[in-house]
C-alpha cells in the first residue's frame, strides 16, 4: 500500500509537524515500507493461532499470604532516635 506525499503532509499537520520536502519524502518511504510490511502479515494464515494475552506464559511471582510473627512494638521502637510509647518521632513536614 503506498503513502503519498499529501496523506504524508495531511499526517504531519495533524501531528502539527513542519516537514522540509526532504523529510516528507522520507517519511513516505518509511510509512510505505511499514504498511507494505503489514499487509505481509495479514497473508499469514492465523486461523488455527489461539489468541494471547502474553507472548510468554505468565505466572504469579507473589508469595502466598501467610500471617506470620512479627517484630513487636517495643523491639521496633527500641532502636529509634526519638519514639514515644506506641509511633516513631519524626520532624513535621509540611
Amino acid at each position: 500500500m503506498a503513502v503519498t506525499q499529501e496523506e504524508v503532509k495531511r499526517i504531519a499537520k495533524l501531528a502539527k509537524l513542519s516537514l522540509t520536502e526532504e523529510e516528507e519524502i522520507s517519511l513516505q518511504k518509511e510509512l510505505s515500507s511499514i504498511l507494505d510490511y503489514m499487509d505481509k502479515l495479514n497473508e499469514i494464515d492465523t486461523s488455527d493461532v489461539e489468541p494471547l494475552s502474553h507472548p510468554i506464559p505468565v505466572e504469579n511471582v507473589f508469595r502466598e499470604d501467610k500471617v506470620e510473627k512479627s517484630i513487636s512494638r517495643e523491639d521496633a521502637l527500641k532502636n529509634a532516635p526519638d519514639a514515644t510509647e506506641e509511633f516513631f518521632k519524626v520532624p513535621k513536614v509540611i
